[in-house]
């Protein structure tokens, strides 16, 4: 048999069983593609892979037929996560999160929103300057498909139910879905007008360590409960009527801001002197 030819379950050689040849770990070269390095889709939308490290080879995403049909129905639309934070600064523990949420639910692009200012932390002494907290995720963020964006503060949106709306209709070719950790969710019934988020978008939540017991147990979930998805549906996602939410299981990372603060309070002035530009907007920050 070649090398990497895929045999059926009797022993014999397979070559007309598609899944087969989508399951073989038919390695690709990883060119440099206007969508940055690490990113590169191959003609046919079955054989999109990623990896975050520029000349590696990598199998072809085991989700790849899915995402065919996804786009089909859909049409063309990019399908792209949001996950919002202070990021205060940024570290790679939403890294890891996100990179594993763009393969659980076969996203094309997560845009971090970097929030200006988070209502429930008002008074904050402890709260970097937007710029540095942009330029931390912006650095965090390189070599994935994930752009950094302090469009809220654009945006003049202080909210994320207001951020939410403005962005669906200002990119009308994006399929968005809101990604959150459990801790939120524990407290989502604090967030301005919570219910018309889970109405506007589907919600991802993302397991944290001591928390997912909070969050089930939460206020928000005597409502929402009904909406939950099952995990073996989450590649569905783009097709579900709202509200609907799906839980992510995620490994425990045990890294924080708060711990990246206390190593170095004054890890900020690292961009006093530097300019950041917005990955979305490509606007610059002085």
């Amino acid at each position: 048999m070649a090398d990497g030819q895929c045999r059926r379950r009797d022993g014999g050689p397979d070559f007309g069983d598609d899944s087969c040849r989508l399951r073989r770990p038919r390695k690709l070269p990883i060119p440099r593609t206007d969508a940055g390095a690490g990113h590169a889709e191959v003609s046919s939308c079955r054989y999109k892979i990623f990896d975050p490290l520029p000349g590696r080879t990598v199998p072809v995403n085991r989700y790849a037929g899915i995402s065919c049909a996804r786009k089909l129905a859909v049409g063309n639309l990019t399908f792209t996560g949001l996950l919002g934070g202070s990021f205060n600064p940024a570290h790679g523990g939403h890294r890891s999160i996100s990179l594993f949420a763009l393969d659980a639910l076969d996203l094309d692009e997560i845009w971090w929103l970097v929030s200006p200012g988070n209502p429930l932390k008002a008074g904050a002494k402890d709260m970097a300057p937007l710029k540095a907290r942009l330029g931390s995720a912006r650095k965090m963020a390189r070599r994935a498909p994930i752009r950094a964006s302090a469009i809220e503060a654009q945006m003049g949106t202080r909210y994320t139910i207001d951020t939410l709306r403005k962005l669906v209709r200002r990119y009308p070719n994006r399929h968005f879905i809101w990604i959150m950790g459990a801790d939120n969710v524990a407290n989502f019934t604090r967030w301005r007008r919570w219910r018309d988020i889970a109405r506007l978008m589907p919600i991802a939540v993302i397991a944290r360590p001591g928390y997912d017991s909070h969050a089930v147990a939460g206020p928000a979930m005597a409502w929402l409960r009904r909406y939950v998805r099952r995990p073996d549906q989450q590649l569905n996602w783009t097709m579900w009527s709202t509200p609907a939410l799906v839980f992510l299981r995620f490994r425990p990372d045990p890294r924080s801001a708060t711990a990246v603060r206390q190593a170095n309070p004054y890890w900020y002035r690292d961009f006093d002197e530097r300019r950041v530009i917005d990955g979305v907007t490509h606007k610059v920050l002085y």
